[in-house]
């Protein structure tokens, strides 16, 4: 009878541990397929070559459906903004969100008064991209970043961009 309850014992610890590696492993499957694969995570990246844009040059980059504004800075022509702009070597540039804090439109860039200007509500940002008239209640969000040499690569946090947004707690970029 000592060896008939010594073996079951054994029998039942040896499928207990059988059974709890075999959940561990299913359930590690199971977070692999949640995990999207590389090749839609490279889809969410957009990388832009920065070098070649020239001082008080604007533009607009679209990345995962919204529009990115980049604006390089002339330290003549516009307002720093340290808290805001991203600084690359001696160069200066503004990257945001191009969609009103409002209802979500898109500002167009004056360059004549250095304003970003929403005419479906009359919504005013100046060049840092902070909200200076009209309904809009905050700046425009800056988008998750990082920089790579001159490249800025769109859909990746890197340590800069962390701090902007430290710097700016209302953004929802």
């Amino acid at each position: 009878m000592a060896i008939e309850k010594s073996r079951r014992d054994f029998l039942g610890i040896a499928f207990g541990s059988m059974a709890t590696v075999g959940g561990i492993l299913a359930l590690g499957a199971m977070k692999d397929t949640w995990d999207p694969i590389p090749s839609v995570m490279a889809q969410g990246l957009t990388t832009i070559d920065l070098s070649s844009i020239k001082p008080g040059e604007f533009r607009t980059i679209a990345w995962r459906g919204k529009p990115i504004f980049i604006l390089r800075k002339d330290k003549t022509k516009f307002k720093q903004c340290d808290n805001r702009d991203t600084k690359i070597g001696e160069k200066d540039f503004l990257v945001v969100i191009g969609l009103c804090t409002h209802l979500g439109c898109i500002p167009a860039w004056e360059p004549d008064k250095n304003i970003f200007y929403c005419a479906c509500h009359g919504g005013e940002f100046d060049s840092c991209g902070i909200n200076i008239y009209g309904p809009p209640p905050r700046p425009l969000d800056i988008p998750p970043y990082k920089i790579t040499g001159t490249k800025l690569v769109l859909g990746e946090l890197g340590p800069k961009c962390k701090a902007l947004i430290a710097k700016n707690p209302t953004n929802e970029g």
